[in-house]
């Protein structure tokens, strides 16, 4: 609903009605949307906005987030009641740096797919970028090497991926001889940036 609307929309609940919803980080749930989906979990319906007709759902949800939600219960940023409602079933996934062995499974899923969606013949990866893979840590966990993968499809020019598509500087960053060649002292009047870049 908002101003000039001229048309229903059916909302993600009635869409999913007999089915599954998917919310992703539902840690970041504003507390008006957690007593909401709350009323609908527990009552199992619903009114649209800006109607007065109740709404019957039967919906299975799966609910998925990076966040500890018994941290932010304790800081009030989560219900507890609402924590309780989503969490029957609790599925626990460790992040890409404790399983190892998913990475180039997973690199080698996103190559196929963005090979395809880019239209670029990229069929592999090089072992040298798999051990950069393997080295890096992934904060950003799976989003993270979908993307890299991603950019790394784009900027090859061959058939393999190679380190250098990577942009893992963290991972595979100059070595300490490369570091140390550099060789970038800052003279007591200063330098100018463009300078410093010049010689980096």
């Amino acid at each position: 609903a908002f101003t000039g609307a001229d048309r229903q929309r059916t909302g993600r609940f009635e869409l999913a009605n007999e089915g599954t919803l998917f919310l992703d980080e539902i840690g970041n749930m504003t507390p008006g949307t957690q007593a909401k989906v709350l009323r609908v979990l527990q009552e199992r319906e619903f009114e649209r906005l800006g109607g007065s007709k109740t709404i019957k759902v039967d919906v299975r949800l799966v609910a998925a987030t990076n966040k500890n939600l018994e941290e932010a219960i304790g800081r009030a940023e989560f219900r507890e009641d609402l924590y309780y409602r989503l969490n029957v079933v609790s599925v626990t996934v460790p992040p890409l740096r404790e399983r190892k062995e998913d990475i180039v499974p997973l690199a080698k899923h996103f190559i196929d797919r963005f090979a395809a969606e880019l239209k670029k013949d990229v069929r592999g990866i090089e072992p040298s970028a798999v051990r950069v893979l393997k080295r890096h840590t992934w904060p950003g966990n799976i989003r993270e090497l979908q993307n890299t993968i991603e950019r790394a499809v784009l900027m090859c020019d061959g058939t393999s991926i190679t380190p250098e598509d990577l942009s893992l500087f963290a991972a595979h960053g100059p070595s300490e001889d490369n570091v140390s060649s550099l060789n970038l002292r800052l003279p007591p009047s200063g330098i100018q940036l463009d300078e410093l870049e010049k010689q980096a």
